[in-house]
């Protein structure tokens, strides 16, 4: 782990060194968290046969491996993972073959509340057709676990390995996952984004509220704001907050997030972030601008428009340093002046950096 670590920093400073124009930047330490049992997603391919289903990936070798004793996950996923694989062979549902073109199960996703235990628990087919039988055996499961919170169907007919498709169908009355990082109610549901180290996460985000609350920004906004994260922790009653995300079901579970906490000079709009920015509402510049993209980055086009608005600052949340170096080239007038590293995918070469650009005053 200290081995990753130290490579990632080398990485960091090495992609953000043509950015530091004065002793005025900060790297600080990387915040760390558990480097197991800390993963609360996991998305399992079905594989085997509907009499011997196997959880998890195929391997460089064509054989099914399964990943139900994965130590990434709390000893309690790993038990409903095994209960999931039995739960497939007792309603007789067919793993979805590539190969062949056959079969119903394609995947299995389940994620996990950590301020519960709580869980959200995805089955992906290729058509209709087994939804009676998830149906059959559900009860059972549910009992064994009650922990089980929401259970939904997703629709997936393309004859490829694409994740998930336009049609979800609910099993359960509940809907949404609750989570909480920090002081702020967060929820889950199916094809909205959330983080999947929930630990480091909410250091992240206190982090950016911390960062933020010294600026003392008079109003935000949250671009790619996803289930609103970031724009919750740092939004208050006299801070108006706009939050911006494509995902309509990501800009719903935002709403709700903020009538829990009684934010009532908050916005959330299903719009895309560039468009938004680049449309009337350039004649409204925020104070402070928080950035959260996908691993693309935000693009020339966003940077530039960034530019113009000027605001005092940019908070900048990247998974991929890579596009954070590639933007940072393109956002004109501004001091990198704080950065910090966030392990949130530990054993892998991933991770997220915080950084912070303050207006240049020269």
């Amino acid at each position: 782990m200290a081995q990753q670590l130290a490579a990632k920093t080398q990485e960091l400073q090495q992609l953000l060194a043509p950015f530091v124009v004065s002793t005025n930047t900060q790297f600080l330490p990387p915040v760390v968290g558990e480097d197991k049992g800390f993963r609360n997603k996991a998305k399992m391919v079905v594989l085997g046969a509907a009499h011997a289903p196997v959880l998890g990936i195929v391997s460089p070798n064509g054989e099914a491996v399964s990943l139900c004793d994965c130590l990434l996950y709390p000893a309690d996923m790993q038990a409903l993972l095994h209960r999931l694989e039995r739960f497939v062979q007792q309603a007789g549902i067919p793993p979805y073959r590539i190969d062949k073109a056959k079969g119903e199960l394609k995947f299995i996703l389940l994620t996990r509340s950590l301020v519960r235990g709580e869980y959200l628990l995805r089955f992906v087919l290729r058509s209709p057709n087994a939804i009676a039988r998830i149906e059959r055996e559900l009860p059972a499961l549910m009992a064994e676990f009650p922990q089980i919170n929401v259970v939904s169907v997703n629709i997936q007919p393309i004859h490829m390995a694409i994740l998930e498709g336009d049609e979800e169908i609910f099993l359960t009355e509940n809907t949404r996952l609750e989570e909480r990082f920090n002081d702020v109610p967060l929820f889950i549901r199916p094809k909205s984004f959330f983080q999947t180290n929930p630990q480091v996460a909410a250091k992240l985000y206190q982090t950016a509220r911390e960062w933020v609350g010294e600026f003392a920004p008079n109003s935000l906004w949250d671009l790619f704001c996803g289930v609103g994260g970031f724009g919750l922790h740092c939004a208050s009653k006299d801070i108006p907050l706009t939050g911006i995300e494509i995902e309509a079901e990501a800009i719903a579970c935002a709403k709700m997030s903020a009538q829990m906490m009684g934010l009532n000079n908050v916005q959330f709009m299903a719009l895309d972030s560039t468009d938004f920015a680049k449309g009337d509402a350039a004649q409204t510049k925020p104070d402070l601008i928080i950035v959260n993209p996908p691993r693309r980055g935000i693009g020339e086009s966003l940077c530039d428009a960034l530019s113009e608005f000027a605001p005092r600052a940019i908070l900048y949340s990247s998974c991929n340093p890579k596009t954070l170096a590639k933007d940072l080239a393109h956002i004109r007038g501004y001091q990198l002046t704080r950065v910090q590293l966030f392990d949130l995918f530990p054993h892998s070469d991933h991770f997220e950096v915080l950084a912070m650009l303050v207006k240049d005053s020269r």
